[in-house]
């Protein structure tokens, strides 16, 4: 239905959210199969995924044409401006739920095994902690033994990533402001900037993560504190990662001259996400690095 003359936009029937339900089915089913071994398991993974990537292009492709072409009213806008706000808003509470795992670590599980004695006698309740049967951290400037592991300090690459991260929301600010101006290139140049910055905040992490395990004996295996430290900075890297995507993706619509001054909500939500993975890396760099 058309949102001409303020009518309540309805859209057509659409195959896509069947689709999409196929799509993640064969994936669930092909990560059961994997995990139990079956060896079609990772040909069903990769159907799914090649559906869910087909999806995208084309729904999304559908989206933005119709967006382009004025087929959207205010209220369309409005229920696109609250469903990006409540999306971001489920994922401040996913990361509140790993930041309170962190926090009642450290707060008081670690207490509680150091005063239990009986079980585990000489037990050093302090954090960075593997647990009472874990390797036990090393000692500072010292390479991990074999039983050991060295925690990630918050100088060098964290610290580093930090920057880059900081600057990537200016990158992107700027990018908007160029385009409340209507200054093309000022928006091209300044989101392949923010582009550039996510890359590379990825690549420095990558590496972190080799250097962790190679060399700091530090892995998914390394206990609480292992299990912690991935999957707070794993979780954000994913959502580095998918921010980046979709940077590339709104700076190849810039590139054909989509979005104006008065209608671009495709580049403030990418831009909203972007700011929301900076803030929660500063609590990342804060709570997991540094403290």
């Amino acid at each position: 239905m058309s949102a001409a003359n303020g009518s309540y936009y309805l859209p057509n029937p659409s195959p896509w959210p069947v689709i999409t339900s196929a799509g993640l089915f064969f994936l669930a089913l092909g990560f059961i199969l994997l995990m139990n071994n079956v060896g079609a398991g990772p040909w069903v993974m990769l159907a799914g995924t090649a559906i869910i990537v087909y999806m995208m292009f084309r729904w999304f492709g559908q989206v933005i044409g119709e967006s382009e072409s004025g087929t959207y009213n205010s209220q369309v806008d409005r229920s696109f401006r609250w469903s990006m706000a409540w999306f971001i808003f489920s994922e401040v509470m996913f990361f509140a739920a790993f930041f309170g795992a962190l926090f009642y670590v450290r707060q008081w599980a670690v207490d509680w095994l150091g005063s239990t004695e009986l079980l585990w006698p000489g037990y050093d309740a302090t954090w960075p902690t593997a647990g009472p049967k874990g390797p036990m951290p090393a000692a500072a400037d010292s390479v991990p033994g074999p039983n050991q592991f060295s925690p990630m300090g918050a100088l060098g690459i964290p610290a580093i990533n930090t920057l880059i991260l900081l600057a990537s929301g200016v990158t992107v600010t700027i990018a908007h402001w160029g385009l409340l101006k209507n200054n093309r290139s000022q928006l091209v140049i300044w989101l392949f900037l923010t582009v550039a910055l996510g890359i590379t905040f990825l690549s420095l992490q990558a590496y972190e993560y080799a250097h962790a395990y190679k060399e700091l004996g530090l892995t998914l295996k390394t206990g609480i504190y292992g299990a912690t430290f991935f999957m707070l900075t794993g979780f954000h890297g994913f959502h580095v990662t998918m921010g980046t995507i979709m940077l590339i993706v709104i700076l190849g619509r810039a590139l054909k001259g989509h979005f104006r001054p008065d209608s671009h909500f495709g580049f403030e939500a990418v831009a909203w996400y972007w700011h929301f993975v900076d803030v929660v890396w500063l609590f990342l760099f804060i709570f997991v690095y540094w403290l």
